[in-house]
Order: structure tokens, then sequence, then C-alpha cells
């Protein structure tokens, strides 16, 4: 169903999106478009079928999900599909070059995979070796490659052009892909998508409370949490698009 590093980009991991930027709430208007969203009126029918999807079926499964799974349990099976998302990390940083981030990735595997039981425990992270889930949309962006437009993808939710290019590569990066059995291959990606869904129920909550218009809020947040990954949470400063225009000098001044 969903990709990303492990299928994780539908439309729960955007709620996760919005819950960085709680300071901002977005709203929209008729006499305005956001440049960075020029197929807003589609997205907006995505996006209420992706939110239809969710309230009948993957939050409820999330929430009897929780019920079921001793905590334990539900925190070693989020472990272990972590653990495969650091395969494509790993791959990743050394494809932006970041070769020390790639070692220490594919450090978190070996570790968590043996000392850690298949990755059900993440005794990595208590050895200081940080967790960095680059994917291929931002090492797109870390060769250059702008965004383009946002686009709202069905089922798997918030995307852009830059990023719905990464999803396919991050396909062939993940593990599960290789599973030679049909059945096997899409139950551990039905857990994974149920599991990913019962942890964001909490911040599909906080969504609901908190923007007046959830697309645009989720939109906004999406894009400028993007943004801050492809620079590894450092970005440039935006250029203001309402900033006064400095006028032209006088011919023969420079």
């Amino acid at each position: 169903m969903h990709t990303s590093l492990r299928q994780r980009r539908f439309a729960a991991t955007a709620l996760l999106a919005a819950t960085t930027l709680l300071g901002g709430c977005a709203t929209t208007g008729d006499d305005y478009r956001d440049p960075s969203d020029p197929l807003e009126g589609f997205n907006r029918v995505m996006y209420r079928f992706n939110s239809d999807l969710d309230t009948a079926v993957l939050k409820p499964l999330g929430r009897g999900y929780n019920a079921v799974m001793p905590a334990p349990l539900n925190r070693g099976v989020t472990n272990f599909f972590n653990n495969l998302d650091d395969i494509g990390s790993a791959v990743n940083n050394l494809l932006q070059l970041k070769v020390g981030r790639a070692v220490s990735d594919v450090g978190r595997v070996v570790i968590n995979t043996t000392v850690g039981f298949a990755g059900f425990m993440d005794v990595a992270s208590n050895m200081d070796l940080p967790k960095y889930g680059e994917d291929f949309g931002q090492t797109l962006g870390a060769w250059g490659f702008e965004p383009g437009p946002y686009i709202v993808l069905p089922v798997l939710g918030s995307s852009s052009l830059r990023d719905g290019v990464g999803l396919v590569a991050d396909w062939y990066l993940d593990p599960v892909t290789y599973l030679q059995d049909d059945a096997v291959r899409w139950s551990v990606r039905g857990l994974d998508v149920v599991d990913t869904r019962a942890d964001l129920l909490n911040a599909s909550r906080v969504l609901e409370q908190a923007a007046l218009d959830p697309y645009a809020f989720i939109r906004d947040a999406y894009l400028q949490r993007r943004r801050s990954q492809v620079y590894d949470g450092n970005p440039p400063p935006e250029e203001d698009p309402w900033a006064p225009v400095a006028p032209a000098g006088e011919p023969g001044k420079r």
C-alpha cells in the first residue's frame, strides 16, 4: 500500500507531519491559491477520500490493534519495522555522500538485528547511534531537485512530484518487497500499516482539535517538514512572497 522507507506515507503520516508544526494553522479562501498546490481541487477530493477511508477502516483497525496488543509487543513490532527502515536510510545516506551517517545506519541494522532480536528491541539507540530515516525523496532534494507541486495520492496521502518519484525507489529499497510469498508479503505490509496507524491515533486527535482547515494544515506541515528533512533540520530562509520589491536602480548606476 504505502511506500517511503517502510511504506508509511499514507494519510496518517501526514497527520504526524502536522503535529510537528502545531504553532501554525493554515486556512484557505476562494481568493487565494498556494503556488505550491496548483492541483488543489484534485487534492482536496483525494484528501476527502483518504479521510473517509481512514475513518471507516484504518482508525478502527488502529484502535482494535492497540486494544489487543500488549504494549511491549506493540513497541517491538514498531521497532522491527523501524529496523527495516534503517536499511534504506543507509543507502540514501550513502547516495548523499553522508558516509558517516550511512555507517551509523548500517551499525544500527547489525546491532538491532542481532543483539536486538531481529529488530524487536532498539539496542542501537541506547548505544548513541541515532536514527536518520533518509528516503529517496530526500536524496533527490539533496541532489538539487525541487519538490514540484504538492500532490495527495489516493490511499498514500501527502506527497509531491519529487517525493512521488522517490516512492518508487523506496519500494525497491524495502526488504519486504523481496518476500517471495505474496500472502506473507502483503500480511507484513498490512501489519506495518495498522501498527503505524495505531501509533498515530493521538496525532489525529490533535489535528482534529487544532486545524480550522485540516487539508491546508496538513499540506503546509508536510511541505515544511519535508523541506526541513532535505536540509537536515537547518533549511535556508524561505523567500517571502509578500516582501516589497526593491526599486530598480537608475540607468548607469550600480
